[in-house]
Formats: C-alpha cells, sequence, structure tokens
C-alpha cells in the first residue's frame, strides 16, 4: 500500500528531519550568539547569525507544518487504499468464510484495528528516520568539531534511542498481546447488548449482560491503566534525557581535554547542539517501539481475518457467461464447510429448467443453507459438479454466476432509508411503476401507500419501524425487482407467527408463478404448489417427489407434517 505513495513519505521524512534539524540548528546557533555577543565584537560579526537564528525558528514552524500535511495525507490516502482492499477481500469470503467471527469482534478487527495501522508510518517510522537523520548529522558535526565529544555524544544517543526503547518495546509487546483482544471482547458484548436489548429485556437477562459488559470494561481498564503505570515508571527510571545529560558531562570532559583544539564559543555549541540533539530527536522513540507493538498486533488481527481461506477459487480467465442459465445442474455435489470434518451435503442431484418450483425441507442442520450458498457459489462442492446453462461454474466468475441467481435470506437486510431507496438497491435505474409492481407482488403495495410519506417514508435501522412480516415482503419485493432468472427463498418465514408465515408463504408462491425458485423452508404449509418437494437430512437426500404424493406415504415428509401439525395444535390451546 505504501508503495503508491512512497515519494510523499520520502519527502514527509525529509520535512520532518528539517524540523528536528532547525530545532537542533536554532540550540546552536542561539547558544554561539550568545556567547560570542558576550565577547562584545563589532555588530556586523553578529549579523549572520542573527539572521540564521530567526531563519532556523520560521524554518522548525514552517518544515513541521509541512511534514504533517505531507504526511497526514500520504497516510490517509494509504489507509483509504487499505480500506478498499480489505473490505474487497471481505466481499469474498463474508458469505462463508466468517462463520466463527463474532460481530462484535469483527467489527472492532475492520475499523479499530485497521484505523491503528496509520500510526505504522506516522508513529514509529517517521520517528526512528528522524532520529536517524538528526542523530547522525549531529554526531558528524559534533565529531567534526571534536572527535572525542562526537564519540560520548553517539555513544549517549545509542543509549537513548536504543536502550530505552528495547525496554519500552519488550513491555509493551506484553501489554498488546492482551489489549487487542480485550478490546475485541468488549467491542462484542458491547454490540450484543446493544442489538439485542428488546429481547434481553423480556427475557430478564438484560442486567446480566451489562454486567458483562461492565466486567470486560473493566478487564481493559485495568491492563491499559497496568500499561500505562510501566511507562512512567520507565519515564522516570530511564529517561532518554538522563543519557543526554550524561553525554553533555562527557562532551565536556572531552572538551576540556581537547581546549588546544577547541575555543570557548565552539566549545558553548558543541555543549548545546548535542544535548537537544538527544532530547529533541530519541525523546519520542520509547513511545514510538510501543506504537509499532500496538500497530503489529492490531495488523495481526486485521489479517487473521482477512488471510482466512476463501470458500471460492476464482478462475484466473473466467470463461464466459451463457445467455440463459437453464439447465441449472447439479450433480453427485458433495460440499463440505471450511474447518468441518463433515460434508454439510452428499450425493445430491438436481435439475431446475425454466419456471420450475422446488422446496426443500428438513430439519435444522440438514444442509437446506448450505444448498442455497452452494447455488449462489459461496461455496463450492468438493465433489460432482454445478453447471449453468452447460457451463461450468467453477470456470465463472461468481459475479456472473449471482447474476443469474438471487437470494432473498431470512435475514435480508434492511437499511435505515426509505422504502423507495431499499427496493433499489434491486436496480437502481427502476422505475415507479417497476418500484410499485414489485410492491404489489409481494403484497405490499396499499400498506406503502398509506404511509405518511409513501414510499419515501423512512423504515429505521433494519427495519425497526416496521413489522417483521413487512421487513420480509420488503426484502421479497427487492428481490423479485431485481428479476434474478433463478430466485433462491431461504426461510422467508423465520421468526414470524404461524398465520403470518403461512400468509407471507401463500403470497411469495403466488409471486413467483412461472419464475424458477427454490424455496427453502421449514415450514410445510402451501407447499401444494410447487412441482417438486426434497426432503434432508443430516445432508442427505432422503425423499423427493410431489407434495402430494409424498404426504400420503409413510417417509420423512409425513413425520414433519404431523410434527408441525402436533406443535400447530398445542400453540392454538395456548389463550390469545
Amino acid at each position: 500500500m505504501a508503495r503508491a505513495w512512497r515519494g510523499r513519505f520520502r519527502l514527509g521524512l525529509l520535512l520532518g528531519a528539517l524540523a528536528v534539524g532547525c530545532g537542533v540548528g536554532l540550540m546552536a546557533v542561539s547558544g554561539w550568539l550568545i556567547s560570542r555577543a558576550s565577547e562584545q565584537p563589532p555588530v556586523l560579526y553578529l549579523m549572520m547569525a542573527v539572521t540564521a537564528t530567526r531563519a532556523f525558528g520560521i524554518g522548525r514552524a514552517v518544515f513541521r507544518y509541512a511534514e504533517r500535511l505531507v504526511s497526514h495525507d500520504a497516510v490517509l490516502r494509504m489507509l483509504a487504499d487499505l480500506r478498499v482492499s480489505v473490505f474487497r477481500r471481505l466481499e469474498r469470503i463474508a458469505p462463508a468464510g466468517l462463520r466463527e467471527q463474532r460481530r462484535g469482534d469483527l467489527l472492532a478487527r475492520l475499523v479499530a484495528d485497521a484505523d491503528a495501522l496509520q500510526d505504522y508510518w506516522l508513529r514509529w517510522l517517521l520517528p526512528v528516520g528522524t532520529a536517524l537523520i538528526v542523530g547522525t548529522g549531529s554526531v558528524a558535526f559534533t565529531t567534526w568539531l571534536l572527535p572525542q565529544a562526537g564519540a560520548a555524544l553517539a555513544l549517549g544517543l545509542l543509549a537513548a534511542g536504543v536502550g530505552a526503547p528495547l525496554v519500552s518495546g519488550a513491555c509493551a509487546r506484553r501489554a498488546e498481546r492482551r489489549l487487542a483482544p480485550a478490546r475485541g471482547e468488549l467491542a462484542t458484548r458491547v454490540t450484543d447488548l446493544l442489538t439485542g436489548t428488546a429481547e434481553l429485556t423480556v427475557a430478564g437477562a438484560l442486567e446480566e449482560r451489562k454486567g458483562r459488559a461492565r466486567e470486560s470494561d473493566r478487564t481493559l481498564t485495568a491492563i491499559a491503566a497496568r500499561g500505562g503505570g510501566r511507562h512512567r515508571a520507565r519515564q522516570r527510571t530511564d529517561r532518554p534525557g538522563v543519557r543526554a545529560d550524561g553525554a553533555a558531562r562527557r562532551v565536556r570532559r572531552s572538551g576540556r581535554r581537547g581546549r588546544r583544539r577547541l575555543s570557548g564559543v565552539a566549545h558553548v555549541v558543541g555543549r548545546a547542539e548535542p544535548r537537544f540533539a538527544a532530547f529533541g530527536a530519541v525523546t519520542g522513540l520509547p513511545l514510538a517501539v510501543q506504537y509499532r507493538q500496538r500497530v503489529r498486533r492490531s495488523a495481526e488481527r486485521v489479517y487473521e481475518v482477512i488471510d482466512a481461506p476463501a470458500p471460492v477459487a476464482e478462475p484466473e480467465q473466467p470463461a464466459e457467461a451463457p445467455e440463459s442459465p437453464f439447465p441449472v445442474r447439479l450433480t453427485g455435489i458433495a460440499v463440505r464447510h471450511p474447518g468441518q470434518e463433515r460434508d454439510a451435503l452428499h450425493g445430491l442431484d438436481l435439475t431446475l429448467e425454466a419456471g420450475r418450483r422446488i422446496a426443500v425441507v428438513g430439519p435444522s442442520g440438514s444442509g437446506k443453507t448450505t444448498l442455497a450458498q452452494l447455488l449462489l457459489r459461496f461455496l463450492d462442492p468438493h465433489e460432482g459438479s454445478y453447471s449453468l446453462g452447460g457451463t461450468q461454474a467453477r470456470a465463472l466468475d461468481s459475479d456472473d454466476v449471482r447474476r443469474f441467481v438471487g437470494l432473498c435470506a431470512q435475514d435480508a437486510h434492511i437499511f435505515d432509508s426509505s422504502v423507495r431507496e431499499n427496493l433499489r438497491l434491486a436496480r437502481t435505474g427502476a422505475s415507479e411503476g417497476q418500484l410499485r409492481d414489485a410492491l404489489a407482488a409481494a403484497r405490499l403495495l396499499d400498506w406503502a401507500e398509506g404511509l405518511p410519506d409513501g414510499l419515501d417514508t423512512l423504515v429505521g435501522e433494519h427495519g425497526a419501524r416496521i413489522s417483521g412480516g413487512q421487513r420480509q415482503r420488503l426484502a421479497l419485493a427487492r428481490a423479485l425487482l431485481a428479476d434474478f432468472p433463478v430466485l433462491v427463498l431461504d426461510e422467508p418465514a423465520e421468526h414470524l407467527d404461524l398465520a403470518t408465515a403461512d400468509a407471507l408463504t401463500a403470497d411469495l408462491l403466488a409471486a413467483t408463478e412461472g419464475r424458477t425458485t427454490v424455496l427453502i423452508t421449514h415450514r410445510l404449509a402451501g407447499l401444494e404448489a410447487v412441482d417438486e418437494v426434497i426432503v434432508l437430512d443430516h445432508g442427505e437426500v432422503v425423499q423427493r417427489g410431489a407434495y402430494e404424493e409424498l404426504a400420503a406415504v409413510e417417509g420423512p415428509l409425513r413425520s414433519l407434517l404431523e410434527r408441525e401439525r402436533a406443535a400447530d395444535r398445542t400453540l392454538a390451546d395456548f389463550p390469545q
């Protein structure tokens, strides 16, 4: 990422070195001017030093401002490129490759930890580079005045610029190893608390979860406080200034030994210049090392996410997409999630022709959602073949597959915007008539027209201002507006009451008539309208055929149907 902006980085380093160098020059020239003025020479002898003092004073501020401007501009541009690359990677692995990541910790990694990477340049490389350039220049200048003083200054700078940062880095390494995960844990618990407040309140578990969040906050605070205490102790006992004073004393002793070579005025310069160089160039290095450890740990946490194995491998030279995806054919399919020991789907055969509607049912964990991920190429099979229009899905770009196969998921995201804008995510150039047709197909048009601002009414974050059934119908309308040749409906009636769920299922089956559809559901009501029902159990097809035929004979579907009817009767016995 930095290569694209290396010219600006080098310019920022040069400007930073000039700013510190001006400070060193200001101290040295001021010391010479005061000492020389005490000898009362003609004023003209001092004019160059006076001018240099003004130039160094102005230059220090100008160069520091320019360095901040250039370096921050380069870093922020680099950080923008980094965010884009991270989210491009997430686009490939997120649908099926982040099963182990918790939402809050993932958020902390991709926001706080990614933003922390800017400190690698601003608070590590820039201070170290500046200290190296200015320190080397200071040692060279002092050595030119008096070799013994230059050697003493070099030792002092090494002690202050290497010894103290090594101790600081060792302590910071231990602290950051615990601090970054603690931040992720706190973010996870706070996110869970905020997103689930209503459910936690109803269940009476809100106080317990708040207590967990407070406990995580106390843990994080304690770790940070211990790190801060160690840092303050190191500042008191291991200050670079102590080493700078020692260096200055060694310079004075060297000056006494070399009086024959060094005049009194030059001796003052030799004493003032190294002291300021030590303070100005290396004082911030212990803190810089701490930032390096923090950035290193943040980078590790970011890369733990983006280096997760991609569930699908994109072809180097994608094949040309067929004009029509039909027939969509799955033969001998076996699919396994990353890190799992057993197949989520095994031995599946399925053919989808234009207009054919299939229902896939089965208990939780039977592989229904895995089938949806396979059809959208969020996962690739490790056995068997999946083709669209005679072209293997592996040979196509994943985006081409998803132009043919669309999804309406049980947790489809509703954005904090208007009804209109949520629909236009599917087709940005949709006309008013197309929007209304999609709403009508999802049995939502009358409701939308009755809203205070019509289609411009805001629905709230995650659709908080509308009911669960309306959220699902809005998601269905969006999927219908996209007009995918193949539409996958993954548990569209999940989390709804029975009456709403059955009504929604009937409406979506009516809306998808004549459209190739794969309905994944745990509810069996209304499935008479589909062409075929496939029953999955433990990732295998245990029964398939027309709904009426399967419901009439003993078998897995009949058992599921009897359990569903018994559960419905039990719920009906409860007072409303």
